[in-house]
């Protein structure tokens, strides 16, 4: 009773790493196909990858649009709660750009997209292991890599940047309505101040994390469904770890990326 304890986590940092290598692995396959594939005479796929671009994008967009407003107007009445203590409720523009930009933009569309398409990849593909599609696949040549796992990676890689955008100008644009309406600031007051605050790295800063956050959703998305085995009810668990390690990763690459601009000069 006394060893089990250990047992189970020797058992369970075993399987860590066996499926932290199997991601990485994935990693090096996609980057591989979707590099030098083409050169290789294997034919590409530009229409499955708008396919899945507008797929992860487009559909996207509401509710990505409704939480960065929700966000916007948050932050914006959070941050004049506490400025209007030290007379400063100029700042509250500069604020909230700041911090969309640089943090919650990236983050929280990465969160929203793992959840709705970074699941749906899971299952999608969990279910062709299943029914053993994949393996039909292999039989008749096709390498499944290169014909399900790089336009995914590649329409999310795509997407997700674009969506971080998208959401830090609603964020920012809701602010400004808390602004005008609340703090009886000016529209373009406001704007110009929110714009002037915003540095080339904090842009590039945002949308490199939205890069790097796509790719954590798209290879844990495929590498999950991938590795399903069992019936619908492994689907099922394959889809709920994929969201999970998506979130977890995403936070830890937050941190580093984070780290990273910040000793950055």
């Amino acid at each position: 009773m006394h060893g089990s304890a250990p047992h189970r986590l020797r058992h369970s940092l075993i399987a860590l790493l066996a499926d932290t290598g199997r991601l990485w692995r994935l990693a090096a396959a996609a980057v591989a196909q979707g590099i030098a594939g083409p050169f290789r005479g294997q034919r590409s796929r530009p229409r499955e990858t708008v396919q899945q671009v507008l797929r992860a994008g487009n559909a996207s967009l509401p509710l990505v649009a409704l939480i960065a407003a929700l966000v916007g107007l948050i932050l914006a009445l959070q941050s004049a709660y506490q400025l209007r203590r030290l007379g400063a409720l100029d700042l509250v523009a500069d604020l909230v750009a700041v911090s969309v930009t640089r943090e919650l933009g990236p983050l929280m569309t990465a969160i929203l997209v793992a959840g709705r398409v970074g699941s749906a990849i899971a299952a999608e593909l969990g279910t062709m292991k299943v029914s053993e599609e994949i393996d039909a696949l292999t039989v008749i040549g096709i390498d499944p890599v290169s014909f399900l796992v790089v336009p995914r990676l590649a329409g999310l890689l795509i997407a997700v940047p674009c969506l971080t955008l998208f959401a830090d100008a609603v964020a920012i644009l809701s602010g400004c309505a808390v602004g005008v309406l609340v703090l009886e600031q000016g529209a373009i007051g406001y704007l110009m101040d929110s714009v002037a605050i915003l540095e080339l790295q904090d842009l590039w800063g945002g949308v490199l994390k939205a890069l790097a956050f796509g790719g954590i959703i798209g290879l844990v998305g495929c590498q999950q469904g991938l590795d399903t085995d069992g019936g619908a009810e492994e689907v099922g668990r394959s889809t709920t770890a994929a969201v999970v390690r998506s979130i977890v990763l995403i936070i830890g690459a937050d941190l580093f990326v984070t780290a990273l601009l910040f000793v950055s000069p």
